[in-house]
């Protein structure tokens, strides 16, 4: 099994799910993460190696690195080590942008200047200030995740994804996720059960209303660079699923469905996520956003053994948690 890995956690595209899986991974085989100080690293700012918590030029490279930063190649090579494998995840623009505007609504100032999305969509110049603090969450944001450079014209946007297709083994997509995950397992050699998680940093079903068609063109529109992204690593993506083979994926897909059903049954009170209200215990209770998104998360039936206990509660950890977890472990004291 691989088990030096990069992950660019990307905003708005299920990575939180991602995370939570690869923290399992690596504190079951006490593996070394890459962590910040706090919990990025130095975000909107472009990645530096000073930002991880416990590096020291020439010391010992990371084994894992999860948490969000805005990617930067150079420096992220002096705390990994040279065998690291490279992944992503990307969502379409057309319902991303919905996502961010109702997750950042508070720190974008293009967002908060709007009275409403369909406001900003029919007029998004009249609120988007570009350079202003904030507003990268408001135009092309994973663009700017991937820490690639303003591209005028398309050679530029093409010298640009060929560089990325260089540096990334495999970029997942949010909208296919269950695939992503089998195409995952097998470029880093794990078992089947070692991507099984639980969805993390989801919202409730009434605080996430679908985006009209229209409305989905002029955010494809509006993120031009997300959208040219996002069809390149479409196209990858799926040339690789047919290598993988169809069958094979649905049969695997199947089957990693069926072991999250039943670890759901076993683990969690009422069988699935509940509003941070109605969770108890603080240390699986997700944070909450400024703004109006409320994110649900996780509790645990009762009377649990101690073995379903410590594998329930893991599954169900939110990231922020998880992290503080995973610092104790390798610095001890608090987290944070």
């Amino acid at each position: 099994p691989r088990t030096h890995l990069v992950f660019l956690k990307t905003h708005k595209t299920g990575g939180s799910s991602v995370v939570n899986l690869l923290h399992r991974f690596g504190e079951a085989r006490g593996l070394r993460f890459a962590l910040p100080h706090r919990y990025q690293f130095g975000y909107p700012n472009p990645f530096r190696a000073q930002r991880v918590k416990g590096h020291r030029p020439g010391g010992p490279p990371f084994d894992i690195i999860c948490h969000h930063m805005r990617f930067n190649l150079t420096e992220v090579q002096k705390v990994m080590p040279n065998d690291s494998f490279y992944f992503s995840i990307v969502r379409d623009p057309g319902t991303l942008g919905e996502s961010a505007f109702a997750y950042y609504r508070a720190v974008a100032p293009a967002f908060r200047r709007a009275p409403s999305l369909a406001a900003f969509l029919a007029s998004p110049d009249r609120f988007y200030e570009a350079g202003l603090r904030g507003n990268h969450y408001a135009r092309n944001l994973q663009w700017f995740d991937f820490g690639l450079p303003a591209a005028g014209d398309a050679a530029a946007v093409a010298e640009a994804l060929a560089g990325l297709e260089r540096a990334f083994g495999l970029v997942l997509l949010a909208e296919h996720f269950d695939e992503s995950l089998v195409l995952l397992r097998e470029a880093l050699c794990w078992p089947e059960e070692a991507v099984v998680a639980f969805a993390h940093n989801g919202r409730q079903a009434g605080d996430a209303p679908r985006v009209s068609p229209a409305q989905a063109a002029r955010l494809r529109a509006w993120n031009g660079l997300d959208w040219a992204l996002y069809t390149h690593l479409n196209r990858s993506f799926w040339r690789r699923a047919e290598a993988f083979g169809a069958a094979r994926l649905r049969d695997e897909v199947s089957r990693l469905r069926q072991r999250r059903a039943a670890l759901a049954r076993r683990c969690l009170r009422g069988g699935g996520p509940l509003p941070a209200r109605a969770i108890a215990d603080g240390r699986l209770r997700p944070f909450q956003p400024p703004g109006r998104a409320q994110i649900l998360g996780y509790a645990l039936r009762d009377g649990l053994g101690p073995a379903d206990r410590l594998l329930c509660s893991r599954l169900a950890t939110p990231e922020l948690q998880y992290k503080d977890i995973l610092d104790r472990r390798q610095f001890g004291g608090g987290g944070g």
